[in-house]
């Protein structure tokens, strides 16, 4: 079980309210209510660093928040969805340790890149659009015309700035053994 101390909480926070702000101001309109942002990315990088639960609740919150600020109402289908894909990418990356380099390599970058966009042709292609005729009986073709653009967007901006954010992350971090206590 994963523990939740204080800096996980703190990031849920952050993570959600990063989420928020990007889809709310930082989202490029592109078809029915879906569009082009980089708010995956930004879920991918804590969900990543935080785990799956945390991933899940970023998700959930930051899309949740979202919805409010848009005014059309909570979308529950697309809600779930940021969960899950939040905690997919969470999952994808569970073994590799992104503080010991074990990302940088090829194999870490292409198993991140590879699950992220699997994940969203599953949560983008599938799912949501599923959801949106089980739950709100919506007309087939609208919403896998939402999932495509949906996926594809979410795809290339997880893979691409998810990709950029976790090696500048890496880079950012001190090398292990480098910092001193001074007396």
């Amino acid at each position: 079980m994963q523990k939740f101390g204080v800096r996980t909480i703190v990031a849920i926070g952050i993570g959600a309210a990063l989420f928020f702000v990007l889809a709310r101001f930082a989202s490029i309109p592109v078809f029915a209510n879906t569009t082009f942002t980089f708010q995956y990315a930004i879920l991918a990088f804590f969900a990543v660093l935080f785990g799956p639960i945390a991933g899940l609740l970023i998700g959930l919150v930051g899309h949740i928040l979202t919805d409010l600020a848009f005014g059309w109402g909570l979308w529950w289908s697309w809600i779930i969805v940021s969960g899950v894909i939040g905690f997919a990418f969470g999952f994808v990356m569970k073994g590799v340790n992104i503080d010991d380099g074990a990302f940088v390599s090829k194999r870490g970058i292409l198993q991140f890149i590879i699950g992220t966009v699997l994940m969203n042709l599953v949560a983008w292609g599938g799912l949501a659009p599923t959801l949106d005729i089980l739950i709100y009986a919506e007309p087939v073709n609208r919403v896998f015309t939402q999932g495509l653009f949906a996926f594809t967007g979410n795809a290339i901006t997880t893979a691409v700035v998810g990709t950029l954010l976790l090696l500048a992350y890496f880079k950012a971090r001190p090398a292990k053994g480098s910092l001193t206590k001074e007396d």
